[in-house]
């Protein structure tokens, strides 16, 4: 349960947990694992505000920071980021955007009154850049990520020479290669069975393809994984730990809605789907009516990254000021794991419980290769 990649980031258990909560950051940090604050969302100075914070409950423990720069977008290549947002709002058509207000309109979600959504977040290189600058100024965080793509070389170098880990999630083997010709430090397979972005390549088979393509890079499992089994198939593969995301949706520290934890709750594991009608890249995603509309031949398409979420920010910011109104239209990204949260748990718990139960399968696995 201990592999060579704790001993190099300092962690307990390999077990990763990427999550858009402060609070289960620090939970998994202090239970031994790696909390992994995904800071897509957040500017520069909203994420400080959240690394400080981190940086208070986390005692000397490292945790990570994630971010978005995906190896195709439109725009790519703009590095002023208040030009880029102006070129790109000038190309997102009304009727797409027409057509997602309806979709809310439809459902009985009010229009934002508190807070609106910015109209270009952290999916670009230009954005993305400020968010890392912020988190290199924070010495508990030890690894980088990037969930899209193979990061910049001088983004990479960058990091390297802050003296902390790149690591960058792909769906392929052809992908992990690239990332390893670029230098990333650590390689993330994820199988299609995982939540957000995700390729089309199951867990099972992706997982030793990327573990053959790139040895000795170490790689992580990701994707569809929830318990301590899964956790033992990964690690008997070669992987050197576990990515875990949708899991930490239903934790007592989460910050989710009641109703949209109610949704995951109800759902089973073939309730998701694989959609770009929220992002402009294929996410999985609870299905619903947004999704289903999206998908009409008689409706707008999706656009490309980052113009679609310049159109569905605003409906994220409803969702988000009025969930009870908003599921049968709302954002809800989770994977096919989702079939297993059933219920709330401590953070600490469901580390604890992973590693038993990992413990057990590989005990199993021993006794059965004995004879015993």
């Amino acid at each position: 349960m201990h592999t060579q990649l704790c001993d190099e980031l300092g962690i307990e258990f390999p077990i990763f947990a990427f999550t858009h909560c402060r609070d289960v950051v620090a939970a998994v940090s202090n239970a031994g694992g790696l909390g992994v604050l995904g800071a897509v969302g957040f500017s520069p100075d909203q994420l400080e505000v959240e690394l400080a914070w981190i940086d208070e409950h986390v005692g000397d423990k490292p945790y990570a920071v994630d971010v978005v720069i995906p190896g195709k977008y439109e725009g790519m290549g703009e590095l002023d980021p208040v030009k880029l947002e102006k070129d790109l709002l000038e190309m997102v058509p009304d009727d797409t955007r027409s057509f997602a207000r309806k979709l809310y309109a439809d459902a009985g979600v009010p229009e934002v009154t508190e807070r609106q959504a910015p109209a270009l977040i952290g999916w670009t290189e230009a954005t993305a850049r400020p968010l890392i600058d912020t988190a290199l100024n924070h010495d508990k965080v030890k690894l980088i990520a990037n969930a899209l793509g193979t990061p910049p070389a001088e983004i990479i170098d960058e990091i390297h020479h802050a003296g902390r880990k790149v690591a960058a999630l792909c769906g392929s083997a052809y992908q992990a290669g690239h990332h390893k010709d670029a230098g990333v430090d650590i390689i993330i397979a994820q199988g299609t069975e995982g939540g957000g972005h995700t390729g089309e390549v199951g867990s099972m088979v992706l997982w030793p393809e990327v573990i053959d393509a790139v040895a000795p890079v170490p790689v992580l499992a990701a994707g569809g994984i929830g318990t301590g089994r899964q956790m033992a198939a990964a690690l008997a593969m070669g992987a050197q730990g576990v990515w875990t995301g949708s899991l930490w949706l239903t934790v007592e520290e989460a910050d989710v809605p009641p109703a949209q934890m109610q949704a995951y709750f109800d759902a089973g594991s073939r309730d998701t789907v694989r959609s770009r009608s929220w992002t402009g890249k294929p996410c999985r995603m609870l299905r619903n009516d947004w999704t289903d509309a999206w998908e009409s031949p008689d409706n707008p398409k999706p656009l490309g990254m980052p113009l679609q979420f310049m159109v569905t920010g605003e409906m994220v910011a409803r969702h988000h000021q009025y969930p009870d109104k908003a599921q049968k239209v709302g954002f809800n990204p989770v994977g096919q794991i989702v079939g297993h949260m059933n219920k709330v748990r401590k953070s600490r718990d469901v580390i604890y419980e992973m590693v038993e139960e990992c413990i057990e399968a590989t005990e199993r696995l021993d006794k059965l290769m004995h004879g015993a």
